[in-house]
């Protein structure tokens, strides 16, 4: 090799005359058509990251036990009185819950063990809870 090829440029290579920090200015009409760069994202908007904890989009994705127990327990009191309004009027009417619901009760109650486990069903209170402000209206009926 010879050092006519090891040796470096003089200069740095020019720069087209539309390219930001062009030392000669360009034509007006060619800048017009350079798209500006992308602005960054704003925080919290569509690609920016917000601070403190992520929650999760679907509430009922909770990972919690007990979150999911307790809205367990109100989902299936709750389904008791959209099949039967009429039932429950009556039993309400009648103070008879308990005993016109016990078929009900007793699936459903079935259902809640089978999801959430015989421990935390028996250990807290959100079946009772289901019971009484859903399924009794607020009254203390279980």
């Amino acid at each position: 090799m010879t050092d006519s090829t090891k040796a470096a440029p003089a200069s740095p290579p020019e720069r087209p005359a539309h390219a930001p920090g062009a030392d000669t200015p360009a034509d007006v009409s060619s800048t017009a058509a350079t798209p500006a760069a992308p602005a960054a994202p704003a925080p919290g908007g569509p690609g920016g990251r917000k601070t403190g904890p992520l929650r999760p989009v679907n509430p009922f994705m909770v990972q919690d036990p007990k979150q999911k127990a307790r809205r367990l327990a109100r989902a299936l009191i709750s389904d008791m009185i959209v099949y039967h309004p009429e039932k429950r009027l009556q039993g309400m009417r009648d103070n008879t819950l308990p005993q016109l619901f016990k078929d009900e009760i007793e699936k459903s109650w079935q259902e809640y063990v089978e999801q959430v486990g015989l421990e935390l069903a028996q250990s807290t209170p959100f079946w009772t809870e289901a019971l009484n402000e859903i399924l009794a209206g607020g009254h203390k009926a279980f």
